[in-house]
């Protein structure tokens, strides 16, 4: 397992995290499609190849977007989900919107938290940001415990927030910065 490290940006015991590929489109929409009824209501990642693409290169191509593929180090580096970093804002800022998603066969298994885990100190070191905010629909309780767990905390509700799924969805915000982060790697 260990001589897998060199594809990953950061990796941890159970997970890697690696950029997208668009070699990645055909496993990615089989996991989407897979784990519809896990997704739903709160998340549509795209589950056609044609769609993947555009979803892909945005996520590779806009200096605004960062995306990673969470991948099992034990199972070849199949895919188990994805984190991405929306929305990245530079300057006094300094900020991004996380988004996320586990795919059926690896949701409750902690690999989400794992991967939660490795990307902070990425994303508050070699990004450079010092925030990020999750936003999360107020029935998502999955989502809310991953990020609590993280040492998110709630900022606030915002109502009719995004249009998800044919209407304007209520969202609570949670938020970590850099000093927070690294006050909770300590705790671990």
């Amino acid at each position: 397992m260990s001589d897998d490290l060199g594809q990953y940006l950061t990796a941890g015991p159970r997970v890697g995290l690696r950029g997208y590929s668009l070699d990645d489109a055909e496993e990615f929409t089989a996991r989407a499609r897979e784990s519809r009824a896990t997704h739903r209501p709160w998340l549509f990642p795209p589950d056609r190849t044609e769609t993947y693409e555009p979803y892909a290169r945005a996520l590779t191509e806009d200096p605004a977007r960062a995306g990673f593929l969470i991948c099992e180090r034990a199972e070849q580096g199949r895919i188990a989900g994805f984190l991405n970093i929306n929305n990245i804002v530079r300057g006094a800022f300094l900020s991004g919107a996380l988004g996320y998603g586990a795919f059926a066969h690896a949701a409750g298994r902690g690999l989400m938290g794992e991967a939660l885990g490795l990307l902070l100190p990425y994303a508050f070191g070699p990004l450079g940001l010092h925030r990020l905010e999750a936003n999360i629909q107020p029935g998502n309780a999955a989502s809310r415990a991953l990020v609590r767990r993280a040492g998110f905390r709630l900022e606030g509700f915002s109502p009719a927030m995004l249009h998800i799924d044919g209407a304007w969805r209520d969202h609570e915000r949670w938020a970590i910065t850099a000093p927070e982060n690294a006050a909770s790697a300590q705790r671990l």
